[in-house]
């Protein structure tokens, strides 16, 4: 137990908890600035833009940055390093500029397939700097990370949230007049700060020498293209409701479900920060120490998660109009509903959240990417059946029932391929919530 969970696991978290909880609560903030600066139109249109950014930045995430950590983390050999992460920013680059060339010649086409005029399709273009300044950041997180060094990453988002919401914070305390193609602009700005900063941090982890290897780029499409496109359905998948919403409804719908899922980040925050902390975690014990361990970790980690996410979870489901209140204002009680049906499968992600990554860090993508590509196609037909069926809430409902499908089949998976054991995470939860109410009762005590 001390060997896991020693200086390693303190100060990874601390930092990715961090950098996480900054993410969140500089979204809250921007979202309430933004929903009382913004038309319900244009903040449908920015949660599109946001989805389409986002989809690029993940998606490419995946396929790099766990080949990345995976084959510099187990390696000594500084020129071998040093072939990986040239490798990797090379790949990097190329698909970075595919995605430049199809914003430049299709970015008309997607603001009008999603119902959003020709103003989404400007802010795509004016936001071509920022998916290079991005590249650039991505690189270097998984170069942070490779060393188990989180602390730069904390430090570039941190740069980029607060950077971002203090120019949108000025604009609301000068009453003056915010417009999408300027958010995109200060988008792009503010993310060539956060990889300025993650620079700053990283340098000592970087040889300058840019020496790509055929060898590894190869082994890193191998390993990372199941990855990269089983992340891409995953964020496809994560964001379907909204981006069918915005297709087969209006764009303006989309806003009030962008306010719901940003409520409902509150829950996955804990479970995105362990993914990255376990990875690399999981990755050297699946070598080391074999499949009992690395169930062991899921289990453990999964409980943890459990501990918190579900009275979090049940606050929102009996307060929904409070949060969608603080958060959008009187204009976004139609999202009450939506968050509520968010909340209940929020309850369920952590265990999915984790197998999926958890497979990834033992050499399992290809599992990862049928599983996930099988669950879209599910999640796409019956999402499009409850729209057809109850109109504006039917994305929200078919979430939930894709959802509680996908957390059954990714619970057989488990159990087939690390004999996962639900007993097990049940019995670690029970003394999570023993270990709280005892430290509570202690410092309660000492205080009396």
């Amino acid at each position: 137990m001390k060997k896991y969970f020693s200086s390693y696991w303190i100060r990874s978290a601390f930092f990715t908890f961090l950098q996480r909880f900054s993410l969140t609560f500089f979204g809250f903030l921007n979202l309430m600035l933004l929903t009382r600066s913004l038309s319900i139109r244009q903040m449908g249109i920015w949660a599109l833009f946001l989805t389409v950014t986002g989809i690029f930045e993940m998606t490419k995430s995946n396929l790099l940055k766990n080949a990345h950590i995976k084959y510099v983390s187990g390696s000594s050999d500084i020129s071998a390093q040093t072939a990986i992460a040239s490798s990797s920013f090379m790949i990097n680059t190329a698909i970075t500029l595919f995605f430049i060339l199809l914003f430049l010649f299709f970015s008309g086409w997607i603001s009008r397939w999603f119902n959003a005029g020709a103003e989404l399709g400007d802010m795509l273009l004016w936001f071509i700097p920022g998916m290079i300044f991005m590249a650039l950041f991505g690189h270097l997180e998984a170069v942070q990370q490779s060393f188990l060094d989180f602390k730069g990453g904390f430090a570039g988002y941190l740069a980029r949230q607060v950077s971002f919401f203090a120019i949108v914070f000025v604009h609301w305390l000068m009453k003056w007049p915010l417009t999408l193609t300027s958010l995109s602009i200060y988008q792009s700005a503010t993310i060539g700060l956060g990889a300025t900063v993650l620079f700053w941090h990283t340098r000592k982890y970087l040889h300058f020498r840019f020496n790509p290897a055929r060898y590894w780029i190869g082994r890193i499409v191998a390993y990372g293209g199941y990855i990269f496109g089983s992340g891409m359905v995953a964020n496809i998948s994560n964001n379907l409701d909204q981006l069918m919403i915005g297709r087969f409804i209006d764009a303006g719908s989309v806003a009030y479900y962008n306010v719901a899922s940003r409520i409902n980040i509150l829950v996955d925050v804990p479970s995105y920060a362990a993914s990255e902390i376990l990875f690399p975690k999981a990755s050297r014990a699946s070598v080391e120490e074999g499949i009992p361990r690395v169930k062991y970790l899921y289990e453990k980690m999964v409980a943890v998660l459990l501990a918190f996410t579900i009275p979090t979870a049940i606050v929102i489901i009996l307060f929904p109009r409070v949060f969608t209140l603080i958060v959008g204002g009187h204009a976004y009680s139609r999202a009450a509903l939506i968050l509520q049906l968010y909340m209940i499968t929020g309850i369920f992600r952590p265990a999915q959240n984790q197998a999926a990554n958890l497979l990834n860090s033992i050499g399992k993508p290809r599992l990862v990417f049928i599983a996930n590509t099988l669950y879209l196609a599910g999640f796409l037909g019956i999402n499009y059946l409850c729209l057809s069926t109850i109109g504006f809430y039917g994305a929200a409902a078919g979430t939930l029932i894709s959802s509680l499908a996908g957390f059954t089949a990714w619970y057989f998976i488990m159990k087939k391929q690390i004999g996962l054991d639900l007993s097990a995470i049940v019995h670690h939860t029970a003394d999570v919530y023993r270990l709280l109410f005892r430290k509570g009762r202690e410092l309660f005590v000492r205080r009396a």
